[in-house]
């Protein structure tokens, strides 16, 4: 009859045949960590790459609606009905200037509108 003594029994979870590798639960503590740390960086940099493929039509004043040309900065709904009248009475815009002949647009909305709009 053989006997065992209790402390040659039970092992450590850290004493394995391979005592080169981390335990089991530091393992998995380090993929968790690595997996989190991916995910995290991808879920980052994915609105980045987005916004470099983003590209904005400019609106055209010419033949915008009130409702599209209300979207633009600085123009609401008042503004942009006041845009299409004037489009209405004077013709197309020929220059991005001429939208300072509408009341409440002056060269400052112009300077900030001169990349959001087209005259085509």
């Amino acid at each position: 009859m053989q006997t065992h003594n209790a402390q040659q029994a039970v092992r450590h979870p850290s004493m394995n045949d391979n005592s080169s590798t981390l335990p089991g639960s530091k393992r998995s503590r380090l993929w968790t960590i690595a997996l989190l740390a991916l995910t995290w960086m991808l879920l980052v940099a994915q609105p980045v790459m987005a916004e470099e493929r983003l590209s904005i039509e400019p609106i055209n004043v010419n033949e915008a609606s009130v409702e599209l040309l209300a979207e633009l900065p600085g123009i609401g709904p008042g503004k942009a009905q006041a845009i299409v009248e004037d489009r209405q009475a004077n013709g197309p815009f020929t220059t991005v200037e001429d939208l300072t002949r509408v009341k409440g647009i002056g060269d400052a909305t112009v300077a900030r509108l001169k990349d959001e709009i087209s005259l085509r």
